[in-house]
């Protein structure tokens, strides 16, 4: 049970159906685990946590609109209390680093046995941190995100396969401007293109 023997109220934030629907009955088999809301979007992350007060929310990355990690960084701000465990599908350095920025205090794989997720929500609720060793170091290794805000944009928009034209146009930018940001982070990321770049940008969890 957790500390005092209360139950710990969990928020599961997932555009998966499936996959949330999933996490959700397997919290709620757990005697001393209950969610008091899902949503599907990161936009819906603030007002569902408003409104049940969770003691952990459980945050996947890759949502619709807002992604998790932004969620999280706002819901810290706002419910200080309420502890985030990002939960994903790709275990990638620039990820965990922008999950720990957030104030994250676990990190865990959706491959990872459900019982390891259950635990982690037990602990980082009783103020511990849980985060996979491997990855840490890795992301020590990969060092911080090199690319501006500005060049993510242009790389999100190219990893779209669009042309510098065209993602000038998108982001209403001039052409000269966006081979700058484009030659720049090409150059950041030893890449041999824009969509490569984009690429290995992607891979390292940098966009």
């Amino acid at each position: 049970m957790s500390p005092g023997g209360n139950v710990i109220k969990v928020l599961v934030a997932d555009d998966q159906a499936l996959v949330r629907g999933g996490l959700v009955a397997m919290l709620n088999l757990e005697p001393d685990l209950t969610v008091v809301a899902e949503v599907s979007t990161g936009e819906g992350v603030l007002p569902a946590a408003a409104d049940t007060a969770p003691d952990v929310a459980l945050l996947d990355v890759q949502m619709p609109g807002k992604d998790g990690l932004s969620a999280a960084a706002e819901l810290r701000a706002a419910q200080p209390g309420c502890r985030v465990i990002i939960c994903t599908t790709f275990g990638r350095p620039g990820y965990f680093a922008r999950a720990m920025a957030a104030g994250a205090a676990g990190f865990v794989l959706k491959d990872a046995p459900p019982e390891h997720l259950v635990d982690a929500i037990r602990r980082v609720h009783a103020g511990l941190r849980v985060v996979d060793p491997e990855l840490a170091a890795e992301s020590l290794s990969t060092g911080a995100n090199p690319l501006t805000e500005r060049e993510r944009e242009v790389l999100r928009t190219a990893r779209r396969g669009r042309t510098a034209p065209e993602i000038a146009k998108a982001l209403h930018l001039s052409n000269g401007t966006v081979r700058n940001h484009l030659s720049s982070a090409i150059g950041k990321t030893n890449a041999v293109s824009g969509a490569d770049a984009a690429r290995i940008a992607d891979n390292n969890g940098w966009l």
